[in-house]
């Protein structure tokens, strides 16, 4: 029986201005010459899934209209259009969601920044859906060949780990780095597992949630976890980073976007070392200037990725990162609306949510 036959109806999840929450019907796609249709098996909310719901904009990036979810996303290939030669149907494929312009006019484009694309399509930033739906459209370019040994799920978590592999490649960090990462959520777990397989030694991983420390110890057990205290004082944390770390920190992987965290991994950091933002925060922070300046720490901050997603796939199928703990809980995409309330409820103490669709 076909596919369309069995679930003819093409499910997504989306939100809008009004900060709702909505389970839609929505058509399936015709493709272009260059694109496949997927459908997708499994799909990851992310943080910055639920700050659209709820808040209704990152930055710049403002939800205007209705607005589909969904950017960590792995699927099977059903249809390809006249002009693809690498992929077939049948084929199992991971989705990396931002779509440059590609233009020889573009100076990011064509120095290799793409992520920087003024014109990039990144599905689920608005105006453009997400790919949290049964069946979607993508450009053939920028799909990337799911290898058999890794599940759709781990598929979808390529996303997170290609954030933490970028940083970590600009980063700069070597074997045997001392690193503080600020933050066991998703992408500090992402993160931990990366800089783990990189040979940083030792590391410390803060949090305020023991939970979350426990499962960073769980992944990583010679991970040295910092339990963070709400008001605590910058340096007075930093100092107890700094003891449990046994020295100041080359490299400290921000993973809140909290300014408070920010301040206290600034504070971690020794001279001339650095501190890599990859945690959302708010539209304006204010940082320890003076010290930075003083002690010659620079503040960089990450944005997306380039030319990693292949590098992400080949760690991962390697077994250098085992992505599977991850998944703290599934939902099927009918309840989505459901799997959303789970990953922004501190009470339920996900990790990562997952929605499929067999």
């Amino acid at each position: 029986m076909d596919i369309f036959e069995r679930k003819p109806v093409n499910h997504a999840i989306h939100t809008s201005p009004s900060n709702d929450l909505r389970l839609v019907e929505s058509a399936i796609p015709d493709i272009q010459p260059h694109e496949c249709l997927i459908h997708v098996r499994a799909t990851g909310i992310c943080g910055s899934d639920v700050h659209f719901w709820k808040h209704g904009h990152i930055g710049d990036m403002v939800v205007t209209g209705d607005n589909g979810l969904g950017h960590e996303s792995a699927g099977v290939v059903l249809k390809v259009g006249a002009d693809v030669t690498k992929f077939k149907p049948g084929d199992r494929v991971a989705l990396e969601c931002g779509i440059p312009c590609s233009k020889p006019t573009c100076y990011f484009c064509r120095t290799g920044q793409y992520n920087a694309c003024p014109d990039v399509v990144f599905f689920s930033t608005p105006p453009h859906h997400g790919t949290l739906r049964r069946y979607h459209a993508h450009p053939e370019a920028w799909l990337h060949h799911l290898p058999d040994n890794l599940s759709f799920e781990e598929g979808s978590l390529l996303e997170p780990l290609t954030v933490a592999l970028a940083g970590i490649d600009r980063s700069g960090l070597r074997l045997a780095d001392p690193i503080v990462i600020c933050g066991a959520g998703p992408i500090g777990l992402v993160t931990l597992l990366a800089a783990n397989a990189a040979g940083a030694e030792p590391i410390v991983i803060t949090d305020l949630d023991e939970g979350r420390l426990a499962k960073a110890k769980e992944l990583v057990p010679r991970v040295r976890p910092v339990k963070a205290a709400l008001g605590e004082d910058a340096k007075g944390f930093a100092g107890r980073i700094v003891s449990e770390l046994g020295q100041e920190a080359k490299l400290v992987m921000e993973c809140t976007g909290v300014e408070a965290s920010i301040h206290a991994g600034i504070y971690s950091a020794r001279f001339g070392g650095s501190v890599f933002v990859i945690g959302v925060g708010k539209d304006m922070l204010t940082f320890p200037f003076m010290h930075l300046s003083s002690r010659e720490i620079d503040l960089r901050f990450q944005y997306r990725y380039h030319d990693i997603y292949p590098k992400s796939i080949s760690v991962a199928a390697a077994g250098l990162v085992d992505l599977k703990p991850l998944v703290s809980h599934r939902f099927q995409l009918e309840d989505g609306i459901k799997a959303f309330e789970t990953a922004s409820n501190p009470a339920s103490k996900a990790i990562k949510v997952q929605i499929v669709d067999e």
